[in-house]
């Protein structure tokens, strides 16, 4: 394990594998860097490439302060950037994908994008919509200590998600490991406001970008997918046969390495 200090002094910790250019992880909701689809992936890459994964911060080994802004967490990026030497690719997954969205637009040092599936669930009102006080209500049952019925509510209430898919999740070893993260929803939460398209930001972001998604998504994350691509001026978008939000790593990571090495 490796730390980076981030502009206001947070340490940020992170494994780094692999050789050759660098490319940051962005984990999304509850991510964080022993998940095994984020192990799996950075070995994937790092047959190519220098793989930093990292937890968000409050997440994992990471730091934490006492007051969160979506700033703070652009500035954790950047002190990745920092510690790869100055540039890197980087790679967001859902909301991952739209703080990676927001790092571009402020960061240098960040040469290529990759975003698979940013849940800007607003560019279809007729889609599932998170209630207008998710944000308030995730905040009141971390408050109180329940967890476990705040992951519930980002499942069911916010992803749209149904209650059974709850009851599985319960039941599988993993379910600590949510829970002890699931003080950072809200965070995620500020990322991504009320979840409508942030176009300006997304036209301000020059890098080339590869936005992807699965083919059997819902359609409202493919039509972000789409809607996110065509705002970006330098991207293309690509949809990955048989795949959803729970896209395989072995799937994914040939298609980042081809856009990634070109």
């Amino acid at each position: 394990m490796k730390t980076a200090q981030s502009k206001d002094g947070t340490l940020i910790a992170y494994d780094e594998s692999g050789q050759g250019s660098a490319v940051i992880l962005v984990g999304g909701a509850m991510g964080f860097r022993k998940f095994s689809g984020a192990v799996e992936l950075s070995g994937l890459l790092s047959k190519n490439f220098t793989v930093i994964n990292f937890d968000r911060r409050g997440r994992g080994d990471s730091g934490d302060a006492g007051h969160y802004a979506v700033a703070r967490e652009i500035e954790d990026i950047a002190a990745l950037v920092k510690a790869a030497g100055g540039s890197a690719y980087v790679y967001g997954m859902s909301s991952g994908a739209a703080l990676a969205l927001a790092a571009a637009a402020e960061t240098p040092g960040i040469k290529k994008l990759v975003l698979y599936e940013p849940p800007f669930v607003g560019v279809d009102k007729t889609a599932h919509q998170p209630p207008q006080d998710h944000k308030t209500q995730l905040e009141a049952l971390i408050r109180d200590g329940r967890r476990g019925d705040a992951i519930k509510f980002f499942i069911t209430k916010i992803m749209g998600a149904p209650v059974f898919l709850v009851w599985i999740m319960r039941l599988l070893p993993f379910w600590k490991k949510l829970t002890a993260v699931a003080h950072t929803l809200p965070y995620d939460m500020a990322i991504m406001g009320d979840f409508s398209f942030p176009e300006k930001l997304a036209r301000s972001v020059k890098v080339p970008t590869l936005v992807l998604g699965g083919e059997k998504s819902p359609a409202v994350l493919r039509k972000a997918v789409e809607v996110t691509a065509q705002a970006i001026p330098n991207a293309q978008r690509q949809l990955l046969e048989k795949q959803s939000h729970n896209v395989s790593m072995k799937v994914l990571a040939p298609v980042m390495i081809e856009f990634l090495k070109v």
